[in-house]
């Protein structure tokens, strides 16, 4: 996933990795030859229309809405269609009180109106305050985590490992995100809900317990949920 710097210096553009302290948790439980957390990488200002987040600095904040207001007003000018001009309304008064497009709350019927448009802030923003800009991990976890991104588990063997995926995303789908063979061949998911895996004392000892799930494609994936897929090879 990518998240888009805006009025922020001191962060190097690029990967970055995003440590979460529940895979040191699940390491400590899973014996395996490393443990790999998920990765975001971090761009510059001219690709924040493809990212998946902007994260920006408090200061920098009206900047970033006032590139929407003017694009909302220059529409609003050309006398746009009356379902669209309600909607560009809307977003004009919550950007005038600092507030994203993201964070309004549309309808489905409202984000038809104005699918034309690629405003900047339709997408999560997350605002730094000054203190955060000292600890760049942490901040960039936080970004993480309130971008609308989450993370599942594989555990042991050669890695513990964290996948990134997006909030909403099946099983199916997330078996794609290691492999596509596992995607194509899928046949369920073993999952462990992570406070279980906690609490039981690691994988062999959840399963004992019985709190290993058989899933199919459909399921929704949780954070952190520790996973298997079977799949035909």
């Amino acid at each position: 996933m990518k998240i888009c710097l805006f009025g922020i210096s001191g962060i190097a553009l690029g990967k970055h990795t995003i440590k979460d302290p529940r895979l040191d948790q699940a390491h400590k439980l899973v014996e395996a030859q490393k443990r790999t957390y998920a990765q975001a990488d971090v761009v510059e200002e001219k690709e924040m229309v493809t990212a998946d987040a902007i994260l920006t600095a408090r200061a920098a904040l009206i900047d970033l809405l006032l590139k929407d207001l003017d694009a909302v007003e220059t529409r609003l000018s050309r006398d746009p269609g009356e379902a669209e001009a309600a909607v560009l309304r809307k977003l004009a008064d919550a950007l005038t009180s600092e507030k994203p497009v993201s964070a309004v709350g549309l309808t489905t019927e409202e984000l038809k109106a104005i699918s034309a448009h690629n405003f900047y802030s339709n997408k999560p923003v997350i605002v730094a305050e000054e203190a955060e800009l000292a600890a760049p991990d942490t901040l960039l976890a936080r970004a993480f985590n309130q971008s609308g991104y989450l993370s599942f588990l594989t555990v042991g063997g050669k890695e513990n490992r964290a996948w990134p995926i997006r909030a909403g995303t099946t099983a199916w789908e997330a078996a794609g995100t290691i492999h596509t063979d596992i995607q194509k061949g899928f046949i369920r998911a073993e999952v462990i809900g992570f406070a279980d895996l906690i609490a039981a004392g690691g994988e062999t000892q959840a399963k004992r317990a019985g709190k290993q799930r058989l899933e199919l494609k459909t399921y929704v994936m949780q954070d952190y949920d520790v996973v298997n897929f079977r799949f035909n090879k």
